[in-house]
């Protein structure tokens, strides 16, 4: 199979820079994937799991924070608003943040800000689904 340049970057860090042979990318209009030799492509990305193939290796995940993508010349850049490793994340403290997130969302105290705590329910949830956690 052909391999392609990827990388994810935040306004931090390079998260990842490798070939990969696929990358499956959760698009606001629902999953897709890339390959070698796509046509150019940009696309806005949501809260949701990013699986990439590297060359001679076992398929990897990253919780992806949204943001944004750009396939050009065989490289594919992610441009990412959050991105964990699955290997990165700490699954006790999203343990936590999905706890939190629900007795906020169970309480419904009259200053909780509903769209804020359902955002950090479904990336908790995310962050232990990549980490292969319940």
């Amino acid at each position: 199979m052909a391999d392609f340049t990827f990388e994810v970057v935040t306004q931090d860090r390079t998260v990842v820079l490798t070939d990969v042979e696929y990358v499956l990318l959760p698009g606001v209009d629902g999953s897709f994937g890339i390959m070698a030799g796509h046509l150019p492509i940009m696309a806005a990305l949501e809260i949701g799991a990013l699986e990439f193939g590297p060359l001679h290796g076992k398929r990897r995940k990253i919780a992806l924070g949204g943001g944004f993508t750009e396939m050009h010349d065989n490289k594919l850049t992610v441009m990412a608003h959050t991105a964990e490793l699955a290997e990165e994340i700490d699954v006790l403290r999203a343990k936590q943040a999905k706890s939190r997130a629900e007795q906020r969302l169970a309480d419904r105290q009259a200053d909780l800000d509903i769209t804020r705590a359902q955002i950090a329910l479904q990336k908790a949830l995310l962050r232990l689904e990549v980490a292969d956690e319940d």
